[in-house]
């Protein structure tokens, strides 16, 4: 008698594992991975540095005393203080920890703000199109023109009124960099929400009778924002070094109302003739290897992504298998009328 056998379904991989950066962590080789785990070391540095501030800084990022008396000033690294003294007496390692918290709080604002109207933008764009659309096009492609740092400065200027108090200078950064970084999300978004119009899955949405939001908010939004952790970590990078150029050339907070590794460098810059080399080193390899980290997190992300140029670290995948995107459903399932597999909410 013969049986019959059942086909065999193929589990889907646990949800960790599908998450955005650990499943580039687990499809990546060689090289790739390589610039991934580095990426991903530094980056953890700076959050850990930024979220322990507190705990790990021996002095406060404005303090020139203590006990024992005034700090010495330009003082060079010794036990007390292992990356030495200003020129205005503060301690430099102190000053660096504390400066990874300000630049994190500038990263969460900005970015968010960015991903909030980008997104929005984005889809109300691609989906209803019309003049809407054009109109909104135009105006992202005139703000992207616009060199960041100078919108920096303007915007600096505009809401801290000159006085860099930490919430002055941390909204002038975000906002500055907000309005350069939202015609970015609106890009991808809205090209995606134009593609996904006129899957079939968004025309039986129509069919079945779903509003225009309904449609925009659950389906189209759903597949139209998978790139975005790509987009976040190249700009909380960029973010970094508008932050810091604005610190540099004197349009950031003062010491006394936060730590900033851009103004800790503009600083520093006449104590280099003295041979004065540890208050201007320090800040700026924590600047260069927190952008490091975040680019190479970034790039590796990108990288992965691409099928081609994933292709280039990937083994050689065994016959019969075909390799699978970073991220991607286990079984290649077809997408249902939600825009999810099997039509699955």
């Amino acid at each position: 008698m013969a049986t019959q056998t059942l086909p065999q379904i193929e589990r889907r991989e646990p949800l960790w594992v599908r998450l955005p950066v650990l499943s580039h962590l687990v499809n990546s080789v060689g090289l790739q991975r390589t610039m991934l785990i580095t990426g991903l070391v530094l980056a953890g540095a700076f959050l850990i540095l930024a979220a322990l501030a507190p705990l790990i800084a021996p002095f406060g990022f404005s303090q020139i005393s203590d006990a024992s008396g005034n700090f010495p000033t330009q003082d060079p690294p010794s036990a007390k203080h292992v990356w030495g003294t200003t020129v205005g007496g503060f301690d430099v390692f102190s000053r660096v920890v504390w400066g990874a918290q300000t630049a994190l709080l500038v990263i969460v604002v900005a970015v968010a703000l960015s991903i909030f109207a980008g997104v929005a933008l984005g889809l109300a764009s691609g989906y209803i199109g019309g003049w809407l659309d054009r109109i909104l096009v135009v105006i992202a492609d005139a703000v992207y023109a616009f060199p960041s740092l100078l919108v920096a400065i303007v915007m600096s200027i505009v809401i801290s009124h000159g006085q860099s108090s930490l919430w002055g200078g941390v909204l002038a950064a975000a906002i500055s960099i907000t309005v350069v970084f939202i015609p970015q999300y609106f890009r991808v978004v809205r090209a995606e929400a134009i593609r996904l119009k006129a899957e079939p899955f968004v025309e039986s949405a129509k069919v079945i009778g779903a509003s225009t939001w309904r449609i925009m908010a659950r389906h189209i939004f759903r597949n139209a924002t998978r790139s975005i952790p790509l987009i976040f970590t190249l700009n909380a990078s960029e973010a970094i070094l508008t932050l810091a150029g604005l610190g540099f050339l004197g349009f950031g907070i003062e010491p006394t109302g936060a730590s900033e590794w851009g103004y800790d460098l503009n600083k520093a810059l006449s104590d280099v003739t003295a041979g004065i080399w540890w208050t201007g080193i320090f800040p700026g390899l924590a600047i260069v290897l927190t952008v490091l980290g975040l680019t190479l997190v970034g790039e590796s992300m990108n990288d992965l992504a691409d099928a081609r140029l994933r292709a280039r670290g990937r083994k050689r995948t065994a016959p019969g298998q075909r390799a699978k995107a970073p991220g991607a459903p286990a079984g290649g399932a077809v997408a249902g009328p939600t825009g999810h597999e099997g039509g699955q909410a």
